[in-house]
């Protein structure tokens, strides 16, 4: 929990900078900049990992720290239900070599007296991975349904059955192919994608979401693995 001196810290550096500081889905977020366009983001890479910190440390101590290297875009720190941090945050730069410089300057930097933090370049998954999911719903329903309960979904990857399809029921004859029962949705950032999981998945230790009226599978998707073909057809599908 905040102290009254802690708060009123966080309140000196909001006028001073302009910056906002709010708080969903068990992350604080300060920023963006003032006056700064939703349509201009900064580019993928601009994101570093702090881990190390201090659980009652907030804002008006890592802020002047990590801007010290050049002007932050936002920082997101992680929340714990106590009203502590849980030891890590994510700080975006509007610069790809500001976070460069960031990692060299301020990795193992001293935060406090005893206290070193550790800054490395984030992972920046923007996709995250979605499995059982039933195998006659379409690329454009997961789409929809995803869609319904998150924001910045730019793109849904379903993979189907080439020689498997739903019966028809009326006649007899098949319907539309049938999906392999997983399911890839990217967002438009890795906080994007953050988000969503952490709103989907609220205090969830089974990694388990409500889709379609079933319990579908939820994590982190491997960044940039590429779908090879051959193991896509040896991919067994459930009946």
């Amino acid at each position: 929990m905040t102290t009254p001196e802690v708060s009123q810290r966080l309140q000196d550096l909001v006028n001073t900078t302009g910056y906002e500081i709010t708080q969903r889905c068990g992350q604080r977020f300060y920023g963006p900049p003032p006056n700064w366009s939703d349509t201009d983001r900064p580019e993928r890479g601009c994101e570093v990992f702090v881990g190390r910190l201090p659980r009652d440390l907030f804002e008006d101590e890592l802020v002047p720290v990590m801007s010290s290297v050049a002007p932050i875009y936002q920082l997101r720190l992680i929340m714990d239900f106590s009203g502590t941090n849980k030891g890590f945050a994510f700080v975006t730069y509007t610069r790809r070599w500001a976070a460069i410089q960031a990692i060299r300057q301020l990795n193992n930097y001293e935060i406090r007296p005893n206290h070193r933090i550790g800054v490395t370049q984030s992972l920046d998954n923007c996709r995250l991975f979605l499995g059982n999911l039933p195998l006659n719903k379409t690329r454009q329903e997961v789409e929809e349904e995803i869609s319904s309960k998150t924001k910045g979904v730019v793109n849904v990857i379903v993979y189907y059955n080439s020689y498997e399809s739903i019966p028809n029921g009326s006649n007899g004859c098949d319907g539309q192919p049938k999906t392999r029962g997983f399911a890839f949705v990217e967002y438009e950032s890795h906080r994007a994608a953050a988000m969503a999981r952490k709103c989907l998945l609220p205090g969830s230790k089974s990694g388990k979401v409500s889709l379609f009226g079933v319990q579908v599978t939820l994590d982190w998707a491997i960044p940039e693995q590429r779908a090879d073909k051959q193991l896509m057809d040896r991919t067994e599908c459930r009946p």
